[in-house]
């Protein structure tokens, strides 16, 4: 992600998210915190199509975000983006990853546990409409990121 794309970024994320969007400012400030953030967009012909960050601190990654048009939904994209935020989590010598996901989205459920997340905690009406948030984390191993994708 460049400075630049973030009011796209921004843009697509009030379209996804439209309940619990992060504000402009947010990924500014996340954009600006390169030591602990990285951030990825995805285009196809021109066009912000996703994007995706994660945080490392110590030994562990929070995934922050993960977002993808509908229409590319079901063909690799956020299997990408999450095989590219792993790699950079290992990279940065992160050891587990955590996040969030909508208890409500069972496509982005069922990607993450392919990937071998765990569910761990539920945040009951951690989202602004009252829906839940799963907790879920996966524990690196001694495989690579890439010999555990699905």
């Amino acid at each position: 992600m460049r400075l630049q794309d973030i009011p796209a970024v921004a843009g697509l994320e009030q379209k996804l998210f439209p309940i619990d969007a992060w504000p402009l400012e947010l990924f500014f400030d996340e954009f600006a915190q390169a030591e602990t953030r990285h951030y990825l967009v995805a285009e196809a012909d021109g066009e912000l199509i996703a994007y995706c960050g994660v945080m490392v601190v110590g030994t562990t990654a929070d995934i922050q975000t993960i977002g993808v048009l509908p229409d590319y939904e079901g063909r690799g994209t956020g299997t990408m983006m999450l095989t590219r935020m792993l790699a950079e989590a290992r990279r940065r010598g992160a050891t587990e990853t955590l996040l969030e996901v909508r208890e409500d989205n069972p496509r982005a459920r069922r990607l993450y546990e392919r990937f071998g997340f765990e569910h761990i905690h539920t945040r009951r009406g951690y989202y602004r409409d009252g829906v839940s948030a799963l907790v879920m984390r996966l524990t690196f191993d001694l495989h690579s990121v890439s010999e555990r994708q699905p």
